[in-house]
């Protein structure tokens, strides 16, 4: 068995412990009984022979330290940087490294699922997917997440806190351990068989990938590995992030580029991942990290000395790399700034990412639910903000992600019926204003969101059927609760409440959308922006879209255009009943134009719009097979 670190650094050494003998003082493990020899360009080696019986000389799931002996003669236990299982028992303070090497390793069944054209992304976190008061493992989500992502027509799940990290509330965004999957939900296989799994069902898996900071634990992390501040991260404040608390990498090494690269291989050769989600690209990108620093689009933002020139090109190694070894891969960035160029090709002097999100469409609905009356939105605005975004660059547009579900903040549905959904949530009494209001609006939002918004739609888990609460990990403020720390799943399966004519509204979007491929076309055509009427009208991937947000207003023969003449029919309609509606239109009527220009179409024709309703039509003498 060969091991290998990588750094012209340091002296290190590893001693094997055996695995029966728990929570031992360091000074109990011979320090100097396994030391790696030097080889050449910072690479440390260590070869054990096989046993006697052919069996491997480290024995699956031992307990492995590694030594750093520094330049002042102290010695330093460490977790290897590469470990790719580490554990850690309830009443220890710090992780163990544990050899992970199953005598039967885990084999892949399924291939990946082709790369979709219209990317649905469900965000999720395996640690909070079930209903109990637990941290929830890879096998609960295989068993009884998978089936309803797939129900609800979204056809990628983009994973959370995957990668280890030692303080669970973090959300996963403070990694201590880079290629070790998170012990807390499981092993190594477990989410093998989760990603395997997920293809089976057709569902592309992405990576929420942090290579932006790490922890800045030490015993159980890459900081001060080599006892130095300066091993992968830069040294002195530039090495510190000034909010996070976190360190931060030096791009400029060649060792710690290889070291992020390698990471990125990792995910995708042994775990099968289709592609990431970049974390916190912002923060890469400037030296201010973004802090206290508004962006209004002005080139100066984006080129100077400001802009950190090791980490951008960082970022378009690591997308020349990934698409060139995996043609399919998918990466995302989260960047606030606007950087242009960020989703162009490197050939053409891009950073080539193949979508950014837009995170200023859920800032946009919150800052209106909490601002502004019903009566005085600003639709102009609202659909500034959601065409606002560079042309040829694809983006994922989301009404609300995992940001706004945390403690401090609510979901829209929160926001819109807040209290009333402890209490008026059951179908089987007469709705209550402010739960009519709360249900109609979460399917505008999220209809106008995923049909306007972008190339590729976001929903974080559980708010596709309007989750109650906020989300609060166990910590001491809490009293180290898992209260908040779930998704309650089983309000969906309890057929009188609301919840379900949600979740079936949010299912059928996506089902739609599949059949028509609306993510994948151009960008809409509004036709109609009627700020007193609160109407908004526009026509994508050859559908037509209505919105009325009248909080009282229905129109009665409204006029709308179109670019094709023919008969056209309702394909979606949020006012149904089985998606908590007034059941105010007949789903078969038949809809013909008329050769009457209007609001610079052709064709037109006359339309029965209920107020708070959104509706989706297609031309029946057109060919939408895709």
């Amino acid at each position: 068995m060969r091991v290998y670190q990588t750094s012209a650094r340091f002296y290190r050494r590893i001693r094997i412990y055996d695995t029966m003998r728990e929570n031992c003082a360091e000074d109990s493990w011979e320090k100097q009984s396994h030391p790696f020899t030097q080889k050449e360009y910072g690479k440390w080696e260590l070869y054990l022979s096989p046993k006697v019986d052919k069996s491997p000389a480290i024995k699956h799931l031992t307990k492995l330290k590694l030594v750093v002996l520094t330049k002042t003669g102290e010695y330093l236990f460490r977790i290897s940087p590469w470990a790719k299982y580490v554990t850690k028992t309830l009443d220890a303070i710090t992780y163990d490294w544990t050899h992970w090497d199953p005598p039967q390793p885990y084999q892949f069944q399924h291939p990946r699922p082709p790369r979709p054209s219209s990317l649905r992304i469900y965000e999720a976190h395996v640690g909070i997917s079930s209903p109990e008061e637990k941290i929830a493992s890879y096998r609960n989500f295989t068993r009884d997440v998978l089936p309803r992502i797939k129900d609800l027509g979204y056809n990628c799940v983009q994973l959370m806190a995957i990668m280890e990290h030692a303080y669970y509330a973090s959300f996963g965004y403070q990694v201590t351990n880079f290629f070790a999957a998170s012990s807390r939900f499981g092993t190594p296989d477990d989410l093998k068989h989760l990603v395997d799994t997920a293809h089976s069902m057709g569902i592309t898996v992405l990576l929420d990938m942090v290579h932006s900071h790490a922890s800045s634990n030490t015993e159980d992390g890459l900081n001060y590995f080599d006892g130095t501040d300066s091993c992968f991260f830069h040294g002195g404040s530039r090495g510190n992030h000034s909010l996070w608390g976190s360190r931060l990498f030096n791009y400029s090494s060649w060792e710690v580029v290889r070291f992020l690269l390698s990471n990125l291989r990792w995910w995708m050769e042994e775990y099968h991942f289709d592609g990431f989600r970049f974390d916190a690209v912002t923060s890469m990108l400037y030296h201010h990290h973004g802090i206290g620093t508004s962006f209004s689009g002005n080139y100066s933002e984006y080129f100077g000395i400001h802009v950190d020139e090791d980490a951008l090109v960082y970022l378009m190694l690591a997308n020349h790399i990934l698409h060139k070894l995996y043609p399919q891969c998918i990466t995302v960035a989260e960047d606030v700034s606007g950087m242009p160029g960020l989703c162009r090709s490197i050939e053409e002097g891009g950073l080539g990412f193949d979508y950014r999100l837009t995170m200023a469409v859920p800032d946009k609905w919150i800052q209106v639910l909490k601002e502004v009356r019903d009566e005085d939105w600003d639709l102009k605005n609202i659909v500034q903000t959601l065409t606002n975004r560079r042309r040829g660059e694809a983006s994922i547009t989301y009404a609300e992600s995992h940001d706004q579900a945390l403690v401090g903040d609510k979901s829209l549905a929160f926001w819109l019926m807040d209290k009333e959904m402890y209490t008026n949530m059951s179908a089987l009494t007469a709705m209550t204003p402010v739960i009519d209001r709360g249900i109609q609006l979460h399917k505008l939002i999220r209809l106008l969101t995923h049909s306007l918004g972008g190339e590729g739609y976001l929903n974080f888990m559980g708010n596709e059927f309007g989750h109650p609460e906020w989300l609060d990990f166990p910590r001491k403020g809490n009293n180290e609760s898992y209260h908040y720390a779930r998704r309650q799943f089983n309000l969906v399966d309890i057929e009188h409440l609301r919840y379900r004519q949600l979740y079936a509204f949010d299912r059928d979007m996506n089902l739609t959308e599949d059949k028509y491929g609306w993510l994948a076309a151009g960008q809409a055509a509004v036709t109609t922006l009627n700020q007193a009427d609160k109407v908004i009208v526009f026509e994508r991937s050859n559908l037509l879209f209505i919105f009325n947000f009248h909080p009282c207003n229905s129109y009665i023969d409204y006029r709308v255009a179109v670019e094709h003449a023919g008969k056209y029919k309702i394909k979606l309609n949020s006012d149904e009943l089985q998606y908590g509606g007034h059941g105010r239109l007949v789903q078969d009527t038949e809809f013909f134009t008329e050769p009457m220009p209007f609001n610079g179409r052709a064709q037109s024709f006359l339309i029965y719009i209920p107020c708070r309703t959104a509706l989706i039509l297609a031309n029946e003498d057109i060919d939408f097979r895709h």
